[in-house]
């Protein structure tokens, strides 16, 4: 204990001497937890929206109103013709196209199909979802209330629906993204700064020439790998805090399970990307190479662990992929105690997986640090 104490003061002192670092640790978690709780929004709403009303008559209007009162389309542009309508979408000005023909009235009237084309720029695929998805909601909607104003009118009672499907969205009920994506975030920053910082320790060292002084020390390897380890652990619950408390506030996240466990939890996550950082430190020979390497641990981590794209739709291959890396199990966690509630009965394989790469990691790491110059 008396090195590993000795080693962890040389740590503090040396990340107390390093003010710009430790204040980019620190505030880069907010920064970042702010742009992108406010930029990542997965309900696309306001599309850019272009009308050729041919029809010119109420039932149109009556259409486009509903189309802008769902709040997905803002109509900006009204054209005269199909040109101005396809190069106001190729231009990028227009992301949807609302076009009503000559007849749609009189078909509507004389009980015949009237038909509307919306014209979709799906090269981002998510803006196209949404429109296509609302688009097609808007015709169900107004023609069921065009068939019962015709039933009514009639003489003829209101007719039940063959289905009646009741649903009941639990959790997140209103949809709201960030409820969703702040939990991602953070344990996306957590891995970033983390896993960089420390990829840079033992590399750092050797670069300055102090790693010959901890050669001639009497430290054990493992201790060496603490002494690496144990202070960022206390940056990362400074950078968890503080992104909980920005989450709560700005963008009212609820927290519905235990603060404690959520904190408990997380020191096992810290420590796992602390734990891949100091492998990576092991492996690479300069800062340089370590912080390419550590790059090439983000992208996968963000692309396949959940945080941008639901692992149910990713090729078996990628899915089993994406279990060898801890932010996969930590974003099951931060999203199960905030938003679910649920307690360490239902995240044990979570707990037990974090454990288990925490004990490879740091155990790849001692056998392949060498105490002696490389």
């Amino acid at each position: 204990m008396r090195r590993l104490r000795a080693l962890l003061i040389k740590e503090f002192i040396q990340m107390k001497r390093d003010r710009l670092t430790f204040a980019m640790m620190v505030g880069l978690p907010i920064i970042q937890l702010l742009v992108f709780g406010f930029a990542i929004n997965t309900d696309v709403k306001h599309l850019g929206t272009v009308v050729f009303d041919q029809s010119l008559q109420q039932e149109g209007r009556d259409l486009l109103t509903a189309f802008t009162a769902s709040g997905y389309f803002d109509i900006k542009y009204v054209a005269r013709s199909y040109q101005e309508v396809n190069d106001l979408i190729e231009q990028g000005k227009a992301k949807v196209g609302i076009i009503i023909p000559p007849d749609f009235s009189d078909n509507i009237k004389h009980g015949r199909s009237a038909s509307v084309q919306v014209i979709v720029d799906a090269s981002d695929s998510m803006a196209a979802s949404s429109a296509i998805s609302t688009a097609q909601l808007i015709g169900q909607l107004k023609s069921e209330e065009i068939l019962i104003k015709r039933l009514q009118s009639a003489g003829a009672q209101k007719p039940a629906r063959p289905y009646d499907v009741r649903i009941r969205p639990w959790y997140n009920p209103d949809f709201v993204s960030a409820f969703y994506m702040v939990p991602g975030i953070l344990g996306v920053v957590l891995t970033m700064t983390m896993v960089m910082i420390t990829a840079m320790a033992i590399v750092r060292e050797r670069e300055r020439g102090t790693l010959e002084q901890l050669i001639v020390t009497p430290l054990r390897p493992h201790e060496l790998m603490l002494g690496k380890i144990i202070p960022y652990v206390f940056v990362g619950y400074a950078q968890v805090t503080l992104a909980l408390a920005v989450g709560i506030v700005v963008f009212d996240l609820p927290v519905r399970g235990s603060i404690g466990l959520l904190y408990g939890l997380t020191s096992l996550f810290i420590v796992a990307s602390l734990a891949l950082g100091i492998l990576i430190s092991t492996m690479a020979t300069n800062q340089m190479q370590a912080m390419q390497m550590s790059f090439f641990i983000f992208l996968p981590s963000i692309l396949l662990s959940g945080f941008m794209f639901p692992r149910e739709a990713m090729p078996e291959f990628f899915r089993l992929l994406s279990n060898l890396i801890p932010l996969t199990y930590y974003l099951e966690i931060m999203r199960g105690i905030i938003l679910k509630g649920i307690g360490l009965h239902f995240l044990w394989t979570q707990v037990a997986a974090l454990t288990a790469f925490i004990f490879a990691a740091l155990t790849a790491s001692i056998i392949k640090f060498q105490k002696k110059l490389a």
